[in-house]
C-alpha cells in the first residue's frame, strides 16, 4: 500500500459517519445534479478508487471506467471534480465550438503549497496576462519569420545529432544506441539556443537537460498526491516539496546567468542590431522576456521578475525538448518495425534531395507527402502526451446531456480519439497511407477547426502554440536521419511499442536500432 492509500484509509475512517449522514440529508433534499457518471466519493478525499490505484497511473483506470460508464465521466480528485471526455465530437463541441467557456485553467494544490506564480502561457488563467504572454511567444519567437532565423541552428543540431548516431554505431562491437537519450540532447542544445540566444557547449546543455528533465519526471510521478487533503499532505509529504524547490533553485542557477547575458549584452548594444557572432545569435526568446511589461493588480505595469523568467525559459524548453524526443523515438522506432514504410520514405527523400546536397533541406521537405503522412500516423497512433493540459469550466455547462459545475476541471484523452476504432480503420497498425489521397486520414486538420480526428497539440482556445515548428521539426530531423541512415531491427533487442508514463509517455524498453550508413561522404561538425 503506497502513502497516498494510507492516507486516504486513514481519512476515509474518520469521515465516513460524515458521508453517511450527508447522504441521508442530500435524498430527503431532493434529486442530485446530473453529472457525468462515475465511481462512489467521500467529501475532501474524492473517489473511492484512489483506495487502489494511483493518480499517477490513471489511464488504466480510464480505461476500465469509459468502458462501463460511455464517453464522459467523472472522479473526484481530492476536493475538486474532474469530468475526463474521450470522444471526438464532444472535444469538438466543448473547446471549440464553445471555447471560451473552457479556456480557463484550474490552478494545482501543489503550485499553490511552492509558491508559484501562474504567469506562464500553460498555467494563466484566460485573461490579460495569458493574452500577452502568448501573443508575445507566437508573434516575437514562433513567427514564421523568426523560425527561420535559426534555421543556421536547426543545421548545426541536425549535424551534432548525425555525428552522435554515427560514432555510437561505429564499430563491430559497437552495442545497439539507446537513441532517445542522443534525440534528448539534440532537442536541448536547439530549443536552449532559441531560448538563450547561445550556442552552449555538451557539458552546459547536458546540465541544462538533466535540471529539467528530472524535476519533470518528479514532479509527475510525486505531485499529485497534494490534491488529496493539501493541508495534511503539505506536512506529511514535505520532503516532496523541498525536493521541487531544489530542482527549481538548481534551474535558477543555470538559467540566471544566461538570462543576465543577454541582459547585459542588449545594454551594451543600445538597443542596435546585434552582430551574429559564432556561438551567440541575435535573437533570442530571453530578449522578448527582458521587453515585456506584465499588467500589475493596481492597473500599472511591471517587468518581469528572474523567477518568472525562469519559470518561462522552463516551459519553453519543456514545450519543445521532451515531446518532440519523444516523437522521434516512437516515429522512427515503427520505420525499424516497417522496413518497407522505411524504404519507401527513403525513396521520397532520395528523389527531392540529390546526393551531392549535406542535407534534407527545409524547403524539400516540403515536397514530401509521404514524409507528413508518416509523421501525422506517429502522432495518430503514438501521442506524446494522452491528456492534454487540464481546463477549467468558466461557467456551468452541459456537455453530452450532462451538467458540467463552474469551476469543474475538464480534461480529453487524446489517445482515446486518434485510437478509436470507430473513427480510424484498423487503429493499432501504422499505416501513413491513411493520409494520401483516398485514406480515412485524408485532409485531417491538426488544429480540430472543423472537426477533430486527431488532437496532439490540443485544440480551441489553448491549442499548442508552437504546432508547426514541432511539425517543422519532426519531419526534418526524420528526413534527414532516414536520408543518412539505415534503421534496423536488433535480435535481443525487438522493437517493443509498451508504453511508459512519464512527462510525456514514452516506450518501456527504449528503441535499441543498428544504424548502417547510406552515404560514404558525410560532413561533420568538427569541420563546419
Amino acid at each position: 500500500m503506497d502513502a497516498l492509500q494510507l492516507v486516504l484509509v486513514g481519512a476515509l475512517l474518520f469521515l465516513l459517519p460524515t458521508t453517511l449522514l450527508l447522504r441521508r440529508r442530500r435524498a430527503v433534499q431532493g434529486k442530485r445534479p446530473r453529472l457525468p457518471p462515475g465511481p462512489p466519493s467521500l467529501p475532501l478525499l474524492g473517489s473511492v478508487v484512489w483506495l487502489t490505484n494511483s493518480p499517477a497511473e490513471i489511464k488504466p483506470l480510464l480505461r476500465r471506467l469509459f468502458q462501463r460508464h460511455g464517453p464522459v465521466v467523472t472522479l473526484r480528485i481530492g476536493s475538486r471534480l474532474s469530468v475526463f471526455v474521450a470522444d471526438r465530437r464532444l472535444a469538438h463541441a466543448a473547446l471549440v465550438e464553445r471555447g471560451a467557456a473552457l479556456a480557463d485553467r484550474p490552478q494545482l494544490a501543489s503550485a499553490r503549497l511552492l509558491g508559484e506564480g501562474h504567469n506562464t502561457i500553460s498555467r494563466a488563467g484566460y485573461g490579460p496576462v495569458w493574452r500577452l504572454l502568448r501573443r508575445n511567444l507566437v508573434s516575437e519567437t514562433l513567427h514564421p519569420s523568426r523560425v527561420r532565423q535559426f534555421a543556421p541552428a536547426r543545421r548545426w543540431v541536425r549535424r551534432v545529432l548525425a555525428d552522435k548516431l554515427r560514432e555510437a554505431s561505429s564499430g563491430a562491437d559497437a552495442l545497439p544506441l539507446q537513441v532517445v537519450e542522443t534525440f534528448q540532447y539534440a532537442m536541448f542544445c536547439l530549443l536552449v539556443l532559441m531560448c538563450f540566444g547561445e550556442r552552449l557547449d555538451e557539458p552546459a546543455v547536458r546540465a541544462i537537460a538533466a535540471a529539467q528533465r528530472d524535476a519533470l519526471v518528479y514532479r509527475s510521478r510525486n505531485m499529485p498526491i497534494f490534491a488529496f487533503l493539501p493541508a495534511v499532505t503539505k506536512h506529511l509529504f514535505r520532503a516532496r516539496l523541498d525536493k521541487v524547490r531544489a530542482q527549481r533553485q538548481r534551474l535558477t542557477e543555470l538559467f540566471v546567468p544566461l538570462i543576465d547575458a543577454r541582459r547585459e549584452l542588449k545594454k551594451n548594444q543600445g538597443g542596435e542590431p546585434r552582430k551574429e557572432q559564432e556561438t551567440t545569435f541575435e535573437h533570442s526568446y530571453v530578449d522578448t522576456l527582458l521587453d515585456m511589461k506584465l499588467p500589475d493588480g493596481d492597473g500599472s505595469e511591471r517587468t518581469i521578475t528572474d523567477d518568472e523568467m525562469v519559470l518561462l525559459c522552463a516551459e519553453f524548453l519543456d514545450a519543445g525538448t521532451d515531446t518532440t524526443s519523444t516523437a522521434l523515438q516512437w516515429i522512427m522506432a515503427e520505420l525499424v518495425k516497417n522496413p518497407a514504410i522505411q524504404e519507401k520514405l527513403h525513396t521520397e527523400i532520395t528523389a527531392i534531395t540529390t546526393d551531392d546536397k549535406e542535407e534534407v533541406s527545409e524547403e524539400d521537405v516540403h515536397k514530401m507527402p509521404y514524409l507528413k503522412a508518416v509523421i501525422l500516423e506517429g502522432l495518430r497512433k503514438h501521442p506524446p502526451a494522452h491528456f492534454v493540459l487540464p481546463h477549467k469550466a468558466a461557467e456551468d455547462m452541459e456537455l453530452g446531456g450532462y451538467l458540467i459545475p463552474k469551476g469543474t476541471m475538464v480534461n480529453f484523452m487524446v489517445a482515446e480519439m486518434s485510437r478509436d476504432e470507430r473513427e480510424w480503420e484498423n487503429p493499432t497498425e501504422f499505416l501513413p497511407e491513411r493520409f494520401l489521397p483516398g485514406g480515412d486520414g485524408e485532409g485531417v486538420d491538426v488544429t480540430g477547426t472543423k472537426g477533430i480526428r486527431m488532437m496532439p497539440f490540443g485544440v480551441g482556445r489553448r491549442i499548442c502554440a508552437g504546432l508547426s515548428v514541432a511539425m517543422l521539426h519532426l519531419e526534418y530531423f526524420v528526413a534527414n536521419m532516414v536520408r543518412d541512415f539505415e534503421w534496423l531491427e536488433v535480435p535481443g533487442h525487438e522493437v517493443d511499442f509498451a508504453e511508459k508514463n512519464e512527462f510525456t509517455v514514452v516506450m518501456k524498453t527504449s528503441l535499441r536500432p543498428r544504424l548502417v550508413p547510406r552515404r560514404t561522404t558525410q560532413i561533420s561538425t568538427r569541420t563546419r
